[in-house]
């Protein structure tokens, strides 16, 4: 069976391949706007619903999995800074205070599909300003939602989490692996 990964996420290419170290990638080309009054623990799946329909259509004997994370403060779903400026502003937002990490992620097999959401608390440090744009000027929180990323520089930041780690990252894979067992089976 074909494994085709519907996501061009470096960081999720990594963690499906602890699974699956054969595999296709085909990003899925769709609008990921959040749509309107969407609670924010919903946003990621339905995101993900949506690529892995779209990539599954193009290859229907494929097992397609499709992936997106929100960060979530105060009701307010971040996704990824259009610039630096706003980088900025969400690092402020999350220093030191305790915030949210949606993964939807959807499976599908032919007509078969499973989606979910996987949640992790995570808490920052109190950030200096000087923190702040120094990890900025790495560049790093450019293409991640919430404007940090835990593998890599962000990881300074973090002062704890509860949940599973591998979410904060892009993709829940111990619940992954659950998750496609059942699928599967559902498929025989």
């Amino acid at each position: 069976m074909d494994i085709i990964l519907a996501s061009a996420s470096p960081r999720r290419r990594e963690l499906l391949a602890l699974l699956y170290p054969d595999y296709a990638v085909i990003p899925a080309d769709i609008d990921e706007s959040v749509p309107e009054g969407a609670p924010a623990e919903a946003v990621g799946e339905l995101t993900a619903r949506r690529k892995t329909a779209h990539v599954a259509t193009q290859h229907p004997g494929s097992l397609v999995i499709g992936a997106d994370t929100i960060v979530e403060i105060d009701g307010e779903v971040l996704g990824k800074p259009r610039d630096a400026a706003e980088a900025a502003l969400m690092l402020r937002r999350l220093s030191g205070r305790e915030h949210r990490v949606y993964t939807g992620v959807s499976l599908r097999l032919g007509a078969r599909e499973r989606s979910f959401t996987q949640c992790t608390r995570v808490w920052f440090y109190p950030l200096s300003e000087r923190e702040i744009e120094d990890y900025v000027a790495t560049g790093d929180p450019l293409d991640k939602a919430g404007s940090y990323g835990i593998q890599g520089p962000g990881c300074i930041l973090v002062e704890r989490i509860d949940g599973d780690f591998f979410n904060v990252m892009g993709l829940p894979v111990a619940r992954l692996r659950r998750e496609l067992g059942l699928l599967l089976d559902e498929s025989r």
